[in-house]
């Protein structure tokens, strides 16, 4: 994983004031070990079979590349309330499975319709629509299996917990909710579709998984109740803040930039952020978004936090 694309290097240290002698925070090392493991655990997750075209498909999308800012909120998150990353890695692996899902199901002739994901054609044009159907209902059912089954030195009533977290994160009150109502506004004037409801779209389409991501971590990792809460609120403030991100992205960056086809929400006639306060204004709505989300991390151990510190500022930051 390369970060150098995304002007990471901004972020790779974070230092205290007057407190120059501390060993500084090196964001752009802990994102590439992270991966590292990550990466390695979802090979070992989705294993090749000869002969099956469906672990092929599922492997296609799962293991190719991109930033793994879930899975890393996840661990992050875990280590934060005490946990370790071996608590939270099979949970990590889970949100990533369920991510590339959405991804797959998303870019679909019947969704979104696109030919590009990653640098790289979409699942179904790699497989076919049938398959890459079906292979996003495998990465969705083998999410919630790896993490029952696989997550280790955790008591089951936790685990139990994190399980339905993430299940409320992506069903009918989250992920799915605003998939529909996204598709549901699409075309629509920007006068009939205001900020309550972009944000009502991109609380559930895009930041619900993020914060199920950091909640999931926290409950895995023996967090308090109050604590979990603090996170849920900071996992929120983040994920609208990639959505804003994102939205101004795709009108000031290439295809080639992004990994992914540039525009298209333009060209599909679907409210954004950029299109409903312009580009300077949702710059302006980035920035708060990113200080109200470190808010939360206040009270916090302050070397503890530096991750979730660094990933906001990531978020807020990156180029693709």
């Amino acid at each position: 994983m390369s970060c150098a694309s995304v002007h990471i290097r901004t972020l790779t240290t974070l230092k205290e004031e007057g407190q120059e002698s501390k060993p500084t925070f090196n964001f752009e090392a802990y994102m590439i070990q992270k991966a590292k493991s990550i990466n390695q655990a979802l090979d070992a997750a989705v294993p090749l079979k000869e002969g099956q075209k469906i672990q092929e498909a599922m492997r296609y999308s799962l293991l190719a590349g991109g930033k793994r800012v879930r899975p890393v909120l996840c661990t992050a998150a875990c280590e934060l309330v005490g946990g370790s990353e071996s608590m939270s890695m099979s949970a990590a692996c889970a949100v990533e499975m369920i991510h590339t899902m959405s991804l797959i199901h998303d870019d679909l002739p019947c969704m979104d319709n696109d030919e590009l994901r990653r640098g790289r054609p979409t699942n179904h044009k790699a497989f076919g629509e049938a398959v890459a159907v079906l292979a996003g209902d495998g990465l969705l059912a083998l999410a919630f299996e790896h993490i029952a089954v696989s997550t280790a030195g955790v008591p089951l009533t936790r685990v139990v917990r994190a399980i339905g977290e993430l299940a409320r994160s992506i069903g009918p009150e989250g992920l799915v909710a605003g998939q529909v109502a996204d598709m549901s506004c699409e075309g629509l004037p920007v006068s009939e579709v205001g900020l309550e409801q972009l944000e009502f779209i991109h609380l559930h389409k895009t930041a619900a998984l993020l914060e199920g991501s950091v909640v999931v971590g926290a409950i895995l990792g023996g967090g308090s109740n109050e604590e979990v809460e603090k996170l849920r609120r900071f996992a929120r403030c983040i994920g609208l803040l990639f959505q804003v991100v994102d939205d101004i992205l795709d009108v000031t960056k290439s295809s080639e930039e992004l990994g992914k086809t540039a525009g298209k929400d333009l060209v599909a006639g679907k409210a954004t952020y950029p299109k409903l306060m312009g580009i300077e204004k949702s710059r302006e709505f980035a920035e708060k978004l990113n200080k109200e989300a470190q808010s939360w991390l206040s009270g916090f151990d302050p070397e503890k936090a530096k991750p979730l510190l660094a990933l906001a500022n990531y978020i807020a930051l990156r180029q693709n």
